[in-house]
């Protein structure tokens, strides 16, 4: 494994992990906030799907600036 390919997986796992504890907190944090406001948590669920492709997209910028 290189030193390119090694980045990209560490770089992956972080990502990974990171979505993945905020998908398991995810509806405890909905139904908290959603006692105060349904509109509130449905805006924190979209601002978390929308993350995900935000994550994606610039990865996808660094990738195509470097010529990959």
């Amino acid at each position: 494994m290189d030193r390119d390919t090694r980045n990209a997986a560490i770089g992956a796992l972080w990502v990974l992990l990171l979505f993945g504890i905020a998908a398991y907190y995810l509806p405890t944090v909905m139904l908290a906030v959603g006692r105060v406001s349904t509109i509130l948590a449905a805006a924190i669920a979209a601002v978390f799907m929308v993350a995900i492709f935000v994550v994606f997209w610039l990865r996808g910028r660094s990738q195509r600036k470097r010529g990959k």
